[in-house]
């Protein structure tokens, strides 16, 4: 069993990882490629491309400059201690013991347009670039084109025990990943909060949910995605009423 995540577009201040443990990114060799691609803009070209703000642009600008073929060097950080966002919060790696971090080695990937997948402990040079960005370059016309059925054929090289995926990504991210071609079974939790006399999806609350799973999936070393239906952090519980085979609703208030 596998839970994907989405990266977030923030990131923890550099060096502010305390542990020495650290790995190679898989798709090193891609990220490169897109790497150089990316140095090729000016500031100004990606405020159009990446829609952020002039500030924004420039620090992104320099880390595309900056960036190295070599992923052991000052400017990385594990991955799971990197992004800065709500999933993140919800997730709190800062507070994993090694052995935690070991066991989310295993069984996390976060998806990221620069770097395709990522294990937790990947070190990673910071950057923005979403998967949602339109990056034409060489033959392809987007990055999911050129992702392809890269991440989908990892994934399933990976998966061990139980063949299920657990998806905890957004649509942006899960779009990267051709599931036409995974030897797994899906499963989307979904996240409702009762507000104005129903249960809806309330984004910020299910972004920090999404992670909040992930982490009881780390602290009760989960492998078997039956028992991911005791999840009650923050208040949710399993609907089974709501639930269909692979889509799992959890319910709030």
């Amino acid at each position: 069993m596998i839970a994907i995540l989405s990266p977030a577009k923030a990131f923890h201040p550099e060096s502010s990882s305390k542990i020495n443990l650290g790995t190679d990114p898989f798709f090193l060799r891609e990220a490169i490629k897109i790497n150089k691609q990316m140095r090729k803009y000016s500031q100004k070209e990606l405020i159009k491309l990446l829609k952020v703000s002039p500030a924004l642009a420039e620090q992104s600008w320099e880390r595309f400059q900056r960036w190295k073929k070599d992923s052991i060097q000052e400017h990385t950080n594990q991955a799971i201690l990197s992004f800065k966002g709500e999933a993140y919060r919800g997730l709190d790696a800062h507070s994993m013991c090694e052995e935690e971090l070991k066991f989310a080695q295993d069984h996390l990937r976060i998806l990221s347009g620069h770097y395709g997948v990522l294990r937790p402990l990947d070190l990673i040079q910071y950057y923005r670039l979403e998967m949602g960005t339109k990056l034409a370059f060489g033959e392809f016309k987007n990055l999911y084109a050129y992702w392809g059925d890269k991440i989908a054929n990892h994934l399933n090289r990976e998966l061990s025990g139980e063949r299920s995926i657990i998806n905890l990504a957004s649509n942006e991210y899960l779009k990267s990943v051709n599931t036409k071609k995974l030897n797994a079974k899906i499963i989307t939790p979904i996240f409702k909060d009762f507000k104005d006399d129903q249960y809806k999806t309330v984004m910020v609350y299910a972004k920090y949910a999404r992670g909040a799973m992930v982490r009881f999936i780390i602290k009760n070393g989960i492998t078997e995605s039956e028992h991911l239906k005791a999840f009650d952090l923050d208040g949710y519980y399993f609907s089974e009423e709501q639930s269909t085979e692979v889509n799992w609703v959890f319910l709030r208030g």
